[in-house]
């Protein structure tokens, strides 16, 4: 397995295509209402990211895929293909997006609740977006991927939800889809040793249910087995020399890991820098967390392990 250590000029290519990816998300927010089509929220970010940001969206005709972003409803997973599908009130939707700048892409995901979804499904998108603070928060120098996803298969079966595991995260840069592969589960010290200047996404799926998924006859939307409800979010992250930066954070989360709405138990250290954190291992945030926030982000995996 070869992974890329980025250079200084790289990371910098890498921070400009993660803060436009993060500024689409910001964008289309608003958007994202009962009544509007995922295909009308797919045209507005296409044309944000091509006459607006002078980018990239890297999911069109990738492998084949017809549109610019991927959104998932309800029960499904990943890989949504935007359509007629109009959202209505209840509705929880994952907007995933990947943008390219000057050849690097960046790829970040979000949660939205359209109107009040139910206690559940409310749940349910805390306790993902938690999973994903807690496996970025182990990321450093000398930390293993095992680590990540050890403590994101943790926290989220000890809320009796349970992880997707056919699909990951992966590593980035000029390819869309680089090596290493990043498990939402595992063993702690387990698969690849860190080191700063590695760029990958963490990105884990959780279901209310079961962890079983199945792929539709489109050949790109899975869903989970038992129709229960999945959610996902996603940041690109960068292992520094002491801990991580995360590439897509966006300006509401700038504001929340600053200052006194930093969740309960999460790690310290964010105040002083809003992306990175210091080496040590933390506790798992509570469930204080506030709501905030694979295009074809999460890779497939082999049998044994492996890409799409």
């Amino acid at each position: 397995m070869s992974v890329s250590i980025k250079t200084a000029a790289e990371i910098d290519k890498m921070r400009t295509a993660g803060r436009l990816a993060a500024q689409v998300l910001e964008m289309i927010g608003p958007q994202v209402q009962a009544g509007i089509t995922t295909a009308e929220l797919d045209a507005i970010c296409h044309q944000f990211i091509v006459d607006v940001q002078g980018a990239v969206p890297a999911p069109l005709n990738y492998r084949g895929f017809p549109r610019s972003i991927c959104t998932s409803v309800n029960n499904q997973v990943c890989h949504g293909i935007p359509g007629n599908k109009r959202l209505k009130k209840g509705d929880i939707v994952n907007v995933d997006v990947t943008v390219i700048k000057d050849g690097y892409h960046g790829d970040t995901s979000k949660m939205f609740m359209v109107g009040e979804p139910s206690v559940l499904a409310r749940r349910l998108v805390q306790v993902t977006r938690e999973a994903l603070l807690i496996g970025i928060a182990q990321v450093r120098p000398g930390a293993t991927l095992g680590d990540i996803g050890h403590a994101i298969q943790t926290f989220a079966e000890a809320q009796r939800f349970s992880v997707v595991r056919e699909y990951c995260g992966h590593g980035i840069g000029r390819e869309f889809h680089e090596e290493p592969q990043v498990l939402h589960y595992g063993s702690p010290g387990d698969g690849l040793i860190l080191r700063p200047g590695m760029c990958f996404t963490i990105e884990p799926m959780i279901n209310a249910g079961k962890r079983f998924v199945k792929l539709l006859p489109d050949g790109w939307t899975v869903v989970t087995k038992d129709r229960s409800l999945s959610a996902q979010w996603e940041h690109t992250i960068l292992v520094t020399e002491n801990g991580y930066e995360i590439l897509t954070l966006r300006e509401e989360e700038r504001a929340e890991l600053v200052d006194s709405r930093v969740p309960s138990g999460y790690p310290p250290g964010l105040a002083d820098d809003p992306v990175t954190t210091p080496a040590a291992s933390p506790p798992a945030p509570s469930h204080k967390a506030a709501l905030a926030a694979g295009p074809l982000s999460e890779r497939p995996l082999r049998a044994g392990g492996g890409r799409a």
